[in-house]
């Protein structure tokens, strides 16, 4: 996840399709026979929770900055990241383990009373994969309606390229609060460790685990 957000940035309401504190566990009960359904559930939940940790780390850090003024302007610490897995979330950066600590809790709290728009991250990998994967189908289409001349393909190109990071944005983050997040209502949070990720990086580790 290196852009700043704000709050009057982007403005998410979920009222449409607004998830509820069963829809997760009611679709594993249905479809228990899909392998690795679980995992995948688990996965959108702690997405979710990792973006909405990130957020309250940083509001964290500048309120204590602004020396006790409030904002109701999300903040973003751009030197802070998060990967997830199915089992908890590495968050990456100088962080206080109590400070942590604090902010998974409460993060898991705003999330599952309301505060939905905490689950998406305008630096989440999932908007850079739709721009690329929107700016490839755009310039595919786009080559094969414009005559096969460099000129006119090069154009067709930059409109593509064009259109596509007009759109990618908006879209990215349709994506993640449809796709790739899901409020966290069945997780609960196990430990917080330091630890090392896959690939030997620093980090802690947010271990979580599925409850009904």
């Amino acid at each position: 996840m290196n852009t700043s957000y704000s709050s009057e940035s982007y403005s998410f309401n979920f009222d449409f399709l607004a998830p509820h504190p069963k829809q997760d566990a009611d679709l594993l009960q249905q479809l228990s026979f899909i392998p690795g359904l679980k995992e995948i559930l688990m996965l959108r939940q702690v997405h979710a929770l990792e973006h909405a940790t990130v957020w309250l780390l940083g509001e964290n850090k500048y309120s204590s900055l602004s020396s006790g003024t409030t904002t109701n302007i999300q903040l973003d610490d751009e030197l802070l990241g998060g990967l997830s897995t199915e089992q908890g979330f590495f968050l990456y950066g100088d962080v206080n383990i109590h400070d942590l600590r604090r902010a998974v809790t409460l993060a898991k709290h705003r999330l599952t009373t309301g505060e939905w728009d905490l689950a998406v991250h305008p630096r989440c990998g999932t908007n850079v994969s739709v721009a690329m994967l929107l700016t490839a189908g755009l310039a595919v289409t786009i080559s094969f309606l414009l005559p096969f001349r460099p000129i006119e393909q090069l154009i067709g190109f930059g409109l593509a390229a064009t259109a596509a990071a007009e759109i990618a944005p908006d879209l990215g983050m349709l994506t993640q609060r449809y796709l790739t997040t899901s409020i966290p209502f069945n997780l609960a949070i196990e430990n917080i460790t330091i630890t090392r990720d896959f690939w030997g990086k620093e980090s802690h580790f947010i271990k979580v685990y599925w409850e009904n």
